[in-house]
C-alpha cells in the first residue's frame, strides 16, 4: 500500500524513479508521481496506471533537463480521495520541501490547525501535506535541516516513511522513517531508497535497512544515520541474496502465475530455513525459540488478516491435533477491540507476508502491553512487526509480487506445521520416530506441489463453467473448510464473483436456503474421517439443484456421477492436506480472471501491504 522511491547521484533521475514505481506496482495504488530537484522543483502527477505518469513525464518540458536527485510514489487513497491534488509528491507552501510519505500521521487534525495559526493554506485533502508544511514551517524557522527533521520527528504521531528534498540543498536527499519500511541502496556514485528492495535490484543489490526513528542523509557518495538521539550511526551495508529474476515475469504471463510455480521450490527453502539440512531435525532456534519457550507455552492466540487470517484456521487444527494446545484464532483488526484476555502462557502469534500490515502490528503491541510473548511469522527480513515481536520466523518465499497471495501463503502454512510439530515435541506428545515421520512428510510436499501443477490443464473447463456465475460456494469439513476459505477469497479477490466458504455442517443452518438451480458449489474433500458426512451435506445441496465440483484427495472414494468434475491431488498427511488443495484452488481463480479479461496481479481496489488500519 503506497511506495516509495528516491535516487541522487550520476544517473537518468526521471527513468530510475519510473522503473522502480513500477516494481512498487504490486504494493496497490491510484495515483502516482514524480518530484525532480530544479530551479523550482518540478512535479509530475496523475491518477490512474503508470503508464499516464509515464505519459506526462515524456510530455513534460522541464522533465527533459538533466537532474541528479529526485522522488516518486504510487498512492492507495486514504485521506482525501484518488486524485490529482491528493497524490504524492507534495509540495509545501512555499515551496521550500517537497516529500512523498507512505503511513499515517495520526495527529494530523492537530498540527493542521497549529499550520493555520501561523498562515499555511492547504490544497489537499491529504495528511502529508500537512506533514510536508510542518517540515518547511519549523526550516524557515530553524535555518538547520538536520534540526528540522528532529523537531518535525518528536511532533509527528502515528506511523511514517518520508524521502523529502530541500530546496535549499542541492546535493542532499533526506529520509526519516516510523513504523513504516524504508531501505536504501547504495550504487556507484548514486544511492536509491525505496519502500522495498524491489525497486532498485536491477541497478545494486547493496543495500542498508534504515531502522525505526532514524533519520538519514544522502548525496552522490555519502551516507549519514542518526538515531533519535541525534548520534550519527556507523552501520555496514549488506549484500541482498536475491536474485534479479525473482521481480521479473520471464515467461510467464503474470507474476501471480510465476509465484504459483514457484511454490514447489519456496517451500522446500522454507523447510530447509528451519532444519538445515533434509535430514535434519526441525530447529527451535528457527523461530528464534528455546526448548524451553516452547514447554513453556500453555495457549496460543494467531492474529492475522486475510489470507494469513486463513492460516490460522490451518495452524490451529494441526496444532490442536498434535500437540493437544488450545487455540484461539483471531482477526487482527478486531483483536484491540474485544477487550482480549490473555492467560499466563499464552504466546500470541501474529503472521503478515508483508510484516507491515497496520492491524497486526497494533495488535501485536496491544498483546505486549497485557505481558504475552509474541511470536511472528513474516515473509520480510527487518519488518516492523519482526521487530517489534520477541520472536521471528522468517518464511522463504522470496519477493511475491502479485496482490493475490500464494507462494508467501503456501510458505506460511508450512511454517505452522513445523511450529506445530516442535510444540508436541517440546510437549511430549509425539516421540522421535513420529517426528521424523512427520518431518519426512513435510519434505515430500515440494515435489506434490510439483504433481499440482500438472493440474493446470484441466482446471480450465471448470474455469470456463464457472467465470460467469454471480454467485460460488466453497464447501469443506475440519481443514478442509480453512482451505476452502483461502479458495473463496482467492477467486472472489481477482475475478470479481462473489464466493463464499461455509462449513458444509453449517448448511442446514441458512446458508442451504440460498441454494437453487445451477448454483455452483465447489466441495473439499481430503479428511477421511469427515468424508462421509461432507459428501451427504453434497447430496443435500444437488437435490436441490447445486452444480457441484469435487476437490478431492486421491486416497478418498467417491461417485464421480456426484460432480460435474472431480480434480484429485496426491495423498499426504491429512493435516498437511491444505498444501495441495490450495494448488488448484489458486489455479482455478488465475484462469477465470484471465477467461473474464482481468488482470489478476493487480485487482482493483486492492493493495498488496495494508499499512493502514
Amino acid at each position: 500500500m503506497c511506495g516509495i522511491v528516491g535516487f541522487v547521484g550520476q544517473g537518468n533521475t526521471k527513468d530510475i524513479l519510473l522503473s522502480g514505481l513500477l516494481r512498487l506496482e504490486y504494493r496497490g495504488y491510484d495515483s502516482a508521481g514524480i518530484a525532480l530537484y530544479s530551479h523550482p522543483f518540478t512535479v509530475v502527477k496523475s491518477v490512474g496506471k503508470l503508464e499516464e505518469l509515464k505519459k506526462k513525464v515524456i510530455a513534460s518540458k522541464e522533465c527533459v533537463f538533466p537532474c541528479s536527485m529526485g522522488i516518486g510514489h504510487t498512492r492507495w487513497a486514504t485521506h482525501g480521495k484518488a486524485d490529482e491534488k491528493n497524490s504524492h509528491p507534495h509540495l509545501s507552501m512555499n515551496k521550500e520541501v517537497v516529500l512523498v510519505h507512505n503511513g499515517i500521521i495520526e495527529n494530523f487534525v492537530d498540527l493542521k490547525n497549529f499550520l493555520q495559526e501561523k498562515g499555511y493554506s492547504f490544497y489537499s485533502e491529504t495528511d502529508t501535506e500537512i506533514a510536508v508544511n510542518l517540515i518547511e514551517y519549523f526550516y524557515l524557522k530553524e535555518k538547520n535541516i538536520l534540526k528540522t527533521l528532529f523537531l518535525v520527528q518528536k511532533e509527528l504521531k502515528g506511523s511514517y516513511a518520508l524521502a523529502i528534498m530541500f530546496e535549499g540543498d542541492a546535493n542532499t536527499l533526506y529520509a526519516m522513517r516510523k513504523d513504516s519500511p524504508l531501505i536504501v541502496g547504495k550504487g556507484e556514485n548514486s544511492f536509491y531508497i525505496a519502500s522495498d528492495i524491489s525497486a532498485f535490484l536491477d541497478y545494486t543489490n547493496e543495500i542498508y535497512v534504515l531502522e525505526n526513528k532514524e533519520i538519514l542523509s544522502l548525496s552522490e557518495n555519502e551516507i549519514h544515520i542518526y538515531n533519535k538521539n541525534k548520534e550519527e550511526i556507523k552501520r555496514s551495508s549488506t549484500i541482498a541474496n536475491l536474485d534479479q529474476s525473482r521481480i521479473h515475469k520471464g515467461e510467464y504471463l503474470h507474476f501471480m502465475e510465476k509465484e504459483i510455480f514457484e511454490q514447489p521450490h519456496a517451500v522446500k527453502d522454507t523447510l530447509l530455513y528451519a532444519c538445515g539440512k533434509e535430514n535434519d531435525d526441525f530447529s527451535y532456534e528457527a523461530f528464534s525459540m528455546s526448548e524451553r519457550d516452547f514447554k513453556d507455552i500453555r495457549r496460543v492466540r494467531i492474529i492475522a488478516c486475510g489470507s494469513a487470517y486463513h492460516v490460522g484456521y490451518v495452524l490451529k487444527s494441526v496444532c490442536e491435533s498434535l500437540a493437544r494446545v488450545p487455540v484461539q484464532v483471531e482477526l487482527a483488526s478486531e483483536f484491540r477491540y474485544n477487550h482480549p484476555i490473555l492467560e499466563d502462557g499464552e504466546l500470541v502469534i501474529s503472521i503478515s507476508q508483508s510484516g507491515e500490515t497496520a492491524d497486526t502490528l497494533a495488535a501485536v503491541k496491544e498483546a505486549k502491553k497485557f505481558g504475552a510473548k509474541t511470536l511472528s511469522i513474516v515473509n520480510v527480513k527487518g519488518s516492523a512487526i519482526a521487530e517489534e515481536s520477541d520472536f521471528v520466523f522468517y518464511t522463504q518465499a522470496g519477493p511475491e509480487i502479485a496482490v493475490a497471495t500464494t507462494k508467501a501463503y503456501s510458505c506460511q502454512l508450512v511454517a505452522g506445521y513445523i511450529f506445530s510439530i516442535l510444540l508436541a515435541k517440546a510437549k511430549g506428545k509425539i516421540k522421535d520416530e513420529e517426528t521424523h515421520s512427520l518431518r519426512d512428510e513435510l519434505f515430500l510436499l515440494p515435489g506434490k506441489i510439483q504433481q499440482c501443477l500438472s493440474l493446470d490443464g484441466e482446471i480450465l473447463p471448470m474455469a470456463k463453467k464457472l467465470k460467469d456465475s454471480d454467485d460460488i460456494f466453497f464447501l469443506g469439513r475440519g481443514l478442509d473448510w480453512a482451505i476452502s476459505m483461502e479458495g473463496a477469497l482467492k477467486l472472489k479477490e481477482i475475478s470479481y464473483i462473489h464466493c463464499e466458504s461455509y462449513s458444509s455442517g453449517e448448511l442446514k443452518h441458512g446458508t442451504i436456503s440460498l441454494i437453487e438451480k445451477d448454483s455452483p458449489v465447489i466441495a473439499l474433500l481430503s479428511q477421511e474421517e469427515l468424508a462421509g458426512k461432507s459428501i451427504s451435506n453434497i447430496h443435500e445441496v444437488k437435490s436441490r439443484g447445486a452444480k457441484c465440483f469435487a476437490l478431492t484427495m486421491e486416497n478418498i472414494s467417491i461417485d464421480e456421477n456426484d460432480f460435474v468434475q472431480n480434480l484429485s491431488v496426491p495423498s499426504t498427511h491429512p493435516l498437511f492436506a491444505g498444501s495441495l488443495l490450495v494448488v488448484p484452488l489458486q489455479f482455478l481463480s488465475y484462469q477465470v480472471s484471465l477467461l473474464k479479461g482481468l488482470d489478476p496481479d493487480k485487482p482493483r481496489n486492492l493493495a498488496k501491504s495494508v499499512t493502514v488500519e
